[in-house]
């Protein structure tokens, strides 16, 4: 991802990459950009806008910066343990924060299908999410699909319990109140996302599928150009495209 952004900003106006950082003990590749370096803090200032894809912890401490510094922050990392979740949230009492689990514009149409499909077909029908991403990622599921599946539990008045992550055994018949998440992983998927609508004698599939990582970069462009006048607060992919709108 990070690669992706960098790529996709060279290519933007008004936007520089000012530096670029990785966890100690990696070096970045030599090839004419902006500066690799290890430590945020030495080189985030007022007025800048931190992306972060990283790890949970590193997460969590890019959000400390920049509320320390004043620079806002465009964060994607996934998996985030609540502590964490809550790290940045504090940020953002703050800073500006644009916080997505998917950065794509077609997952956000997803999502804004999804609610307009929940609220067209019958409260009965069962609601199934299946993803797919690389052999590499770290979690499972992937944060879009738990997004998704949260957004269809509280559209359906379904406890935060109905969210079931995959079946084995003898698990008997599926309950009402139930919706399955299912991870894939292998190869080089980039993300994959089938959302499952099954009724009586008729199924609808919602599906989104990102060939390559600039379907996020721009997403994340959009949000770092939104997030740098924003007041402090805690901003969502939707409030971008709204505000974007207008």
């Amino acid at each position: 991802m990070g690669r992706a952004v960098a790529q996709t900003m060279a290519g933007a106006d008004a936007v520089t990459l000012k530096a670029r950082i990785e966890r100690p003990g990696v070096a970045g590749p030599a090839d004419g950009g902006a500066p690799w370096g290890h430590d945020l803090a030495a080189v985030v200032a007022r007025g800048d806008v931190v992306v972060e894809f990283s790890s949970p912890a590193a997460a969590a401490a890019a959000a400390a910066v920049c509320a320390e510094r004043g620079a806002a922050l465009v964060s994607g990392t996934t998996g985030l343990e609540p502590a964490d979740e809550q790290g940045i949230r504090s940020a953002a009492r703050r800073i500006a924060v644009v916080r997505a689990a998917n950065f794509s514009l077609g997952v956000l149409a997803l999502r804004r299908s999804l609610a307009t499909a929940l609220a067209a077909v019958p409260a009965s029908w069962d609601v199934e999410i299946v993803e797919r991403h690389h052999r590499g990622k770290q979690d499972a599921p992937s944060g879009t699909a738990l997004e998704l599946a949260r957004q269809a539990a509280e559209r359906r008045g379904y406890p935060a319990s109905a969210l079931r992550m995959g079946r084995s055994g003898r698990v008997g018949a599926r309950p009402e109140a139930e919706i399955g998440i299912h991870s894939l992983r292998g190869g080089a998927w980039v993300g994959d996302h089938a959302v499952v609508l099954a009724g009586a004698g008729e199924w609808l599939e919602l599906r989104h599928v990102a060939e390559d990582r600039t379907a996020f970069a721009h997403g994340v462009l959009a949000a770092a150009r939104f997030v740098v006048t924003a007041p402090p607060g805690f901003y969502t992919l939707d409030e971008v495209v709204g505000a974007a709108a207008r």
